[in-house]
């Protein structure tokens, strides 16, 4: 069969190199992709957000499965273009990726079906907001409701900086029109967890749990990212938390979304917190995750293709999902200055060393060609992971792997998993 992946990044590498194991795949493109996705497929210059061009790229070359990677046109409604064209598509209909695309959604969602999470109230007018904000207990959250590439989080802890931030998100659009509307939640304390999920409309089969860092700096520090590495499994992802969600939370979900005549097909990444009160939900995410996706499907027994089509077809409760007994960590490599600003297009050297090891794979980001030679061509260019008998052992190797590669102003976090060491 043929398959395009729809994206660009390190999450999409790591699914083209899961697709790529399949017997079943006979060629794969990649719209966009970049210069690591180019091992395994043919990259085609067409925007994730043009379409009409995809469309028409997967009708003349006979497309078979579609796996759109990206928010922006699950949200968008790519899925629904693909199958009106009649392609099979992997991923959430429009009307599905809301769960994503408006957090007001899906926070509303929660509390109508009784799925736990941080209370909260939502704003569309800043004057309201603010008033608020003058009665609450500080620190408080404040969210951007629509896609705001991970970064849309404001943690205030006092009426001063909430109010500057009621003016960055809603006043000065730093988010753009994910700041039309805000949710202003309380602040959860505890440990975060991620959970991937495969979803075909009623089943749920979770995945592997994992464990992301989203501030740029050790300990925690700095602003917030797209991800700056993580870890799989998470060791305080435990069997009485495990329950606990697929009673309350896992479940809940999918019936709510059915319930609302909102059928999700497709991946539901559940952000948790572990709190003192029990397990409630952060956020969920309507795709894989990046940097999660690039710890959790090195760890999967089955073929990818197989557990996609399932959930198109309606029949996930017919597979097995199985994971590898082991773990893997994933430090990404950024550009010095990201996420505010970098420079780009540095050459990149020592790739060639994770084709020797078993083990070890460097996930591209931000990369691109440039006369024959990689380069850099983002703020998260490479996301170095490496497996391990156990989560020590996993980042120790990922760590070590980091030096076999090079470019000028490199830059990455020297704690991803530190947690473990504590656990």
């Amino acid at each position: 069969m043929k398959v395009l992946i729809v994206g660009s990044g390190g999450r999409e590498h790591a699914i083209a190199a899961s697709v790529a194991k399949s017997p079943k795949v006979e060629k794969m493109y990649c719209a966009p992709g970049n210069a690591g996705i180019a091992e395994f497929a043919e990259c085609v210059a067409i925007g994730a957000m043009e379409f009409d061009k995809l469309v028409t790229f997967a009708k003349d070359t006979a497309i078979d499965l579609v796996i759109v990677g990206m928010d922006d046109p699950l949200v968008g409604g790519l899925v629904d273009e693909m199958e009106a064209a009649g392609i099979r598509t992997f991923g959430p209909r429009k009307n599905a990726a809301i769960l994503e695309g408006s957090k007001a959604f899906s926070k509303d969602l929660m509390k109508k079906y009784n799925i736990p999470t941080a209370g909260y109230e939502n704003f569309t007018d800043s004057d309201a907001a603010i008033a608020y904000l003058e009665h609450v207990k500080f620190p408080i959250v404040l969210k951007a409701d629509g896609l705001a590439l991970g970064k849309g989080v404001l943690i205030c802890q006092n009426l001063e900086e909430a109010k500057a931030g009621v003016k960055e998100i809603m006043l000065d659009k730093k988010f753009g029109s994910a700041g039309n509307e805000m949710v202003i939640e309380e602040f959860m304390t505890g440990r975060e967890v991620s959970v991937l999920s495969f979803v075909d409309g009623k089943t749920i089969k979770t995945m592997t749990s994992a464990q992301d860092h989203k501030r740029a700096g050790d300990g925690d520090t700095g602003l917030n990212t797209g991800g700056m590495g993580t870890f799989s499994p998470s060791p305080f992802y435990t069997k009485e938390v495990e329950e606990f969600c697929n009673k309350y939370i896992y479940q809940a979900t999918v019936d709510a979304m059915a319930a609302e005549g909102r059928e999700f097909k497709g991946i539901i990444f559940f952000g948790l917190m572990l709190t003192e009160d029990g397990p409630k939900v952060l956020e969920y995410n309507a795709r894989f995750g990046d940097p999660e996706a690039q710890v959790v499907l090195p760890r999967m027994k089955n073929d990818l293709i197989e557990v996609a089509e399932a959930c198109i077809d309606g029949t996930l409760d017919q597979i097995d999902l199985q994971f590898e007994d082991n773990a893997a960590v994933c430090v990404v490599l950024a550009s010095e200055g990201y996420p505010v600003s970098y420079e780009k297009g540095f050459p990149i050297y020592g790739l060639e060393e994770f084709k020797k090891q078993d083990g070890y794979y460097c996930f591209h980001a931000g990369t691109k060609f440039d006369s024959g030679q990689i380069v850099t061509n983002g703020g998260r260019v490479l996301g170095v992971t490496a497996k391990g008998k156990d989560l020590k052992e996993a980042r120790a190797n990922a760590y070590a792997a980091t030096e076999w590669v090079q470019f000028e102003n490199k830059y990455m976090r020297n704690d991803i998993g530190k947690a473990i060491d504590e656990a």
